[in-house]
């Protein structure tokens, strides 16, 4: 490839790095998995450039935000790429592959390092993650990890990609654990985009030919939407159901979500949203417990009243081959019995090839 010429984003993998040089807040917002960020520009320069585009025009814009490029660009060449070595090769993107890359890939090029400019910038990754996950997602062999809430479906996920099998973990792409009470303490959402980015990720890289396991979801996993293509894959897919006993499943919520004791009024306003499905009488009693820290009582009416009424003819509705799921008992859902529910997952027929170790 000559190096005067842009690259596709298929071509990415040839480079020794990838230089996002958009703002921190375009790059927070999602970006090419793996990139650093080396802004030409910052939050706050970014929007200096942009008004004076807007109140005085484009030359102006383009003499202030010169300058605030070449010390950016001068910066970096000073620290974050200081060290790179002579025959050094990166690829580099801004939003449309327009000017702010065009000016970092001069300099780079100036120095000396074969430095390539992404054609298209960002927004040709982005259709490049739509079209992945459009075209990939029917072609996959899933396998729907179901179970009532409490299953531990997630660590059941982990335990299954210890043993090599392909695994799809949504819940940590979106930084959720996907119920009412799912958001983790201190940890934002990503974005949609990012949450995007990061199951095609996943997409390019999975052997088509073996199975992929993926945890049974709603189309919403906190603020976040699953891409529509892969909801209509999963509702097709054969659906194994970890079957705990609800002893198991409460000592495993307990385990897992102790932390909501740790914030007593939020976890109390959490169940006021209940009201109206559950009675003011019931909803009250739950903040009581909540505001007095008393998880076993709390989790056991809300999987007892509010989650077991309604799974099984949610599953039936949202998965069609329900009826016809495999299931693995699980009367211990310790971390050793978190392991045997994944070996007797891996151990059903239709899972022959879903390691390869199997």
């Amino acid at each position: 490839m000559s190096h005067r010429k842009p690259v596709r984003v298929a071509d990415r993998h040839a480079f020794d790095a990838i230089i996002d040089a958009r703002s921190p807040a375009e790059f927070a917002l999602d970006h090419i998995p793996g990139a650093i960020n080396c802004p030409v520009l910052n939050d706050e320069e970014r929007h200096i450039v942009g008004t004076v585009y807007v109140q005085t025009g484009a030359f102006e814009a383009r003499r202030i935000g010169g300058a605030m490029v070449a010390a950016n660009i001068a910066q970096h060449l000073r620290d974050t790429l200081a060290d790179r070595p002579e025959k050094w090769k990166p690829l580099v993107y801004c939003w449309r592959g327009g000017m702010r890359s065009g000016s970092m890939v001069t300099w780079l090029r100036l120095v000396g390092w074969d430095a390539q400019q992404l054609a298209g910038g960002y927004k040709s990754f982005r259709r490049h993650v739509i079209s992945q996950i459009d075209a990939l997602t029917p072609k996959l062999d899933l396998r729907v990890v179901c179970g009532a809430t409490g299953s531990a479906k997630t660590r059941v996920l982990h335990a299954l990609a210890a043993r090599g099998a392909q695994v799809l973990d949504l819940e940590d792409f979106a930084s959720h654990k996907g119920s009412l009470l799912g958001a983790l303490p201190g940890v934002a959402q990503p974005s949609q985009k990012h949450f995007e980015t990061r199951i095609a990720t996943v997409l390019d890289a999975i052997d088509l030919s073996r199975p992929l396991y993926v945890e049974g979801e709603s189309v919403r996993i906190g603020r976040l939407s699953l891409p529509l293509p892969l909801v209509a894959q999963m509702r097709a897919a054969p659906c194994i159901e970890v079957a705990a006993t609800p002893e198991a499943r409460l000592d495993y919520l307990l385990r897992d979500y102790a932390y909501l004791g740790d914030d007593r009024a939020a976890l109390a306003e959490k169940m006021g949203v209940l009201k109206e499905l559950q009675g003011k009488e019931t909803v009250t009693r739950w903040q009581q417990w909540a505001h007095d820290a008393d998880l076993p009582h709390l989790f056991a009416e809300l999987m007892s009243l509010h989650y077991d009424p309604h799974y099984e003819k949610s599953q039936e509705t949202h998965f069609r081959a329900w009826a016809k799921r495999q299931r693995v008992a699980a009367s211990d859902l310790s971390d050793q019995g978190i392991e045997a529910v994944a070996d007797a997952v891996l151990a059903l027929p239709d899972a022959a090839t879903a390691s390869p170790s199997a």
